[in-house]
């Protein structure tokens, strides 16, 4: 999060254009109220008042307009300060409750979790945590108990806290001495006998130590069962002030050559069959999207895994009206409201990178070109997750494509996927080219080369038949055939990387409305697409 896309400051963004008050010396200020503060107080003075005032738990946007300041200078402030970027400087409240209400084992390849959890020591102050759910959901699904756990990106210490919860043996690391002190304490908890299901389950104490994932040779070869593990997003959120080695300050093509690094080990301690979950998301720059999730993906494939499911996690808070409603028809961008949860598994046997490479085959289709009928009724969807009914899921994606991405003097193309059709041209100026997955009942490697090359026909066919600043859209959906896990959206994201031509604007998920399997399966159900989004330079 940056503080231009942070939604905390965008209201004392206006605010700050007229007179208001010193908070330290009342004095009206018109203008910067952080030169005024700076100026005639000092900068230690002002970073002691923010301090202050974070600690008694007043709203970061008020303190931002108070203080002048934007959301990364607060968190470099309490970073400094700290050791580690957390969001709420008090103390743990008491324990309520050892476990979730109602709680379910996810059977979808959408995780949402509208409440972050709160129950044992989770208390989200360190900002990297993710959701308890998510470790939950991945140490039930994917080890038993009296495995070993190993978290290497160990933040506030969730991982830890689920794996002691569920009977796991756990090794714990961090980079940032911070984050380990607070892992610790929050550690400092004995269960009730009762929930450690009357004994059945043994308790065991996690390890926790300062360690750099990137260097784990002191975990033997094959010795850990499951990795559970949320890295920083490269340079998104600076998580530590003076660390050596933090991943988090460093950027996109950094991160990944450090992540390669960690890939590697993670492959050497896991056992045979193994499983490695890494929550990871998007970023952006200039307004077109930074594919940080499919890269990472990419990172830990060469590295040797197999790719077994690929989660969507949906997140909650991104703001959908108003201010950002408004800003996000105007400037035309999404705000990125997902995040890419992989389970890799390391083989049993070496084997080598697996290429996707094409075929000879290519689906028959024909195209229909006609002027653009924008539907001006209806609001938009203003981040990257769109959720509609079943039924009605083709015409709110093709709406929402129209009004967003289409010219209203411009004409539009739609390919349609249809038996005995040869291969048709894209032959006048056009301002949108959509090109939907095929509709059938199942997908299948052989008919899934035929729709990459014919994709492929159609983008040297858009490159040209495009006008400028012209978008084209691929949908895609991951499936499974023959037992292999196929990311069909990171498959068409490569192959598009060798049209320069071609700038990808957004990664947009879509999802159908519908009631999730009761019980879990050995599989987790496909309910998402993705329609990558690219622009003409």
């Amino acid at each position: 999060m940056t503080e231009k896309s942070c939604p905390l400051f965008s209201s004392y963004l206006k605010g700050l254009q007229g007179p208001i008050r010193c908070p330290l010396c009342y004095q009206y200020v018109d203008g910067n109220v952080r030169r005024h503060i700076t100026d005639v107080h000092g900068e230690e003075e002002l970073r002691r008042a923010v301090l202050a005032d974070k600690e008694s738990g007043i709203p970061d946007a008020e303190i931002g307009r108070r203080y002048g300041i934007s959301f990364s200078k607060l968190e470099q402030f309490i970073t400094e300060a700290y050791g580690a970027n957390v969001s709420v400087l008090k103390r743990p409240k008491p324990i309520r409750r050892w476990a979730p209400k109602n709680f379910r084992e996810e059977t979808t390849s959408v995780w949402s979790f509208k409440q972050r959890g709160d129950w044992a020591t989770h208390d989200g102050r360190y900002r990297g945590n993710w959701s308890p759910y998510i470790p939950r959901n991945i140490i039930l699904k994917y080890s038993q108990p009296g495995d070993i756990v190993l978290d290497y990106f160990v933040g506030g210490g969730t991982t830890a806290i689920e794996a002691k919860l569920l009977g796991r043996r756990c090794i714990a690391r961090d980079i940032n001495p911070s984050a380990v002190d607070m892992t610790r304490e929050n550690l400092r908890f004995s269960p009730p006998h009762q929930l450690l299901s009357g004994g059945a389950l043994s308790l065991y104490e996690p390890e926790v130590s300062i360690g750099d994932a990137r260097y784990l040779s002191d975990i033997n070869n094959n010795s850990i069962d499951l990795i559970c593990a949320h890295p920083p997003y490269a340079g998104i959120i600076k998580y530590s002030a003076r660390v050596e080695g933090d991943l988090s300050g460093l950027s996109v093509q950094d991160f990944l050559i450090e992540m390669r690094k960690v890939a590697r080990e993670s492959l050497r301690v896991l056992k045979p069959g193994g499983k490695c979950a890494i929550l990871i998301g998007d970023t952006r720059q200039s307004k077109h999207i930074v594919p940080l999730g499919f890269q990472t993906l990419r990172v830990f494939l060469e590295a040797g895994f197999i790719l077994r499911e690929l989660i969507i996690k949906r997140q909650h808070n991104c703001k959908t009206t108003g201010f950002w409603y408004i800003r996000s028809i105007q400037r035309n961008f999404l705000l990125l409201a997902h995040e890419y949860l992989p389970i890799f598994e390391k083989p049993s046997a070496e084997r080598g990178v697996e290429r996707h490479t094409l075929g000879e085959f290519t689906l028959p289709y024909r195209v229909v070109a006609e002027k653009a009928r924008r539907p001006e009724t209806e609001s938009l969807e203003t981040t990257t997750v769109w959720i509609f009914p079943k039924e009605r899921l083709e015409q709110e994606v093709q709406r929402n494509l129209l009004r967003r991405f289409a010219d209203p003097d411009g004409h539009v193309a739609q390919v349609k996927w249809e038996e005995g059709h040869g291969v048709a041209h894209l032959d006048r100026p056009l301002n949108l080219v959509y090109v939907p997955w095929p509709r059938h009942d199942g997908m299948t490697q052989p008919r899934f080369m035929g729709y990459r090359n014919a994709v492929r026909r159609i983008v040297e066919q858009s490159r040209y038949a495009l006008c400028p600043g012209g978008f084209l859209v691929l949908e895609a959906v991951d499936f499974r055939h023959e037992g292999v896990f196929w990311p069909a959206g990171l498959i068409l994201y490569e192959d598009l990387r060798s049209y320069p031509d071609f700038s990808l604007n957004e990664i947009i998920i879509v999802v159908f409305q519908e009631s999730p399997r009761e019980s879990p399966g050995p599989d987790l159900e496909i309910v998402h697409r993705y329609l990558l989004v690219y622009s003409i330079k």
